[in-house]
């Protein structure tokens, strides 16, 4: 195992860095992670720190522990298949003209912790108009659409009303593509109503009247992922950026309250700030816009790593289970129940998960005595 900080930035597979650690086979829970801390803190912030490793555990855990101190990986190559693995992680933060350390800032929306039971994420269906490369839960024409029963989700809002609940999300899949969407938001009256939808489908036909008849306090949110055509269409479709601005204005001349999410890959500070020119220009509020990095899951092969130690809890509902948290619903690892009732059980379930999550973390470290 070897660490240098190097007087000059020295080449590397990923390019040039500014410290190198060569971990060989340690994972790191056995001392990898010590090598790195250590030669991070002898780096300014925003510099480059080289690591290369042949344990195939860094893969995952690396990316993890660097989002959890703020640190970002900005580069991953293998030497072959099996490894060894080369990662470029950028030190968090900057300096001001003080040289003090200041925050790192990031395009994307923060949020804070939701606490159990005010919130509920339902799943419509899986069927889908676009097939999105970074889909988390792998939807598309070809899915199966795997529709929530309306008498179902009318015993789900009563139990989660009764329990105190406040706030349904509904999402897809494309919402407008199940036949009784109009339903299911109906039976959560009485309930803070959002619905995701991608608005390129609801203008005409049925559909057309399925919006029109929504309760006006129902909130929907509009994807658009860019403030020009090129990145959404290209991460969702040609042509799908004008449809979804052509939704977006139909929405808000039909009265409704319109909510706009965006989904990048990475930290684009110059087309976030064009987005929010856009969005201006179309009278969005600020609150109503979401900007959001892509999970690695479904059909994402790349973007945040998430876990049950590593997210939030956002209870969600499908029609055959529940799961930890929307963006998670392919994973069998988050999966934590085989139906989406009986609701008490499924919130018991993550409130007793995150009850020895957090005794865990009081517990702190193990006293081991030499002397």
């Amino acid at each position: 195992m070897v660490e240098r900080t190097l007087p000059d930035p020295a080449p590397t597979p990923l390019g040039e860095v500014q410290a190198l650690v060569d971990g060989g086979d340690m994972d790191c829970g056995s001392g990898l992670l010590l090598l790195i801390t250590r030669a991070m803190r002898r780096l300014e912030p925003g510099q480059l720190l080289g690591v290369r490793s042949a344990e195939a555990s860094v893969v995952t855990d690396l990316p993890a522990w660097a989002g959890l101190v703020g640190h970002d990986v900005v580069g991953e190559v293998a030497e072959s298949a099996g490894g060894p693995w080369w990662f470029a992680v950028s030190k968090a933060g900057k300096a001001d003209k003080a040289g003090k350390l200041v925050e790192a800032v990031t395009v994307f929306t923060r949020g804070e912790r939701t606490p159990v039971g005010r919130r509920l994420w339902l799943y419509t269906n899986f069927d889908c108009n676009l097939a999105c490369g970074y889909c988390c839960a792998e939807s598309s024409p070809k899915a199966t659409a795997r529709r929530f029963d309306p008498d179902v989700a009318a015993a789900v809002f009563e139990e989660f009303a009764a329990q105190g609940g406040r706030e349904v999300f509904f999402t897809g899949g494309e919402p407008f593509m199940h036949p009784r969407l109009g339903a299911l938001i109906a039976a959560a009256a009485g309930l803070e109503r959002t619905v995701l939808t991608n608005g390129m489908i609801f203008a005409r036909g049925t559909r057309r009247e399925t919006l029109e008849n929504l309760d006006r306090d129902v909130v929907l949110q509009i994807s658009l992922d860019s403030a020009t055509p090129e990145l959404h269409d290209r991460q969702r479709g040609a042509g799908s950026w004008s449809r979804a601005l052509d939704g977006i204005t139909l929405a808000r001349s039909l009265g409704f309250r319109v909510r706009v999410a965006a989904t990048l890959y990475d930290e684009d500070p110059r087309g976030v700030d064009a987005l929010h020119r856009r969005l201006d220009d179309a009278g969005i509020a600020v609150p109503d816009r979401v900007i959001r990095p892509v999970a690695q899951e479904g059909f994402a092969d790349q973007g945040v790593h998430v876990s049950l130690d590593t997210l939030e809890p956002e209870p969600t509902l499908t029609a055959d289970g529940a799961w930890w948290h929307p963006v998670a619903v392919t994973d069998p690892h988050l999966r934590i129940a085989d139906a989406p009732l009986p609701l008490a059980e499924v919130f018991g379930v993550v409130r007793d998960t995150l009850a020895v999550q957090d005794a865990a973390a009081r517990s702190g470290r193990e006293v081991f005595r030499c002397a």
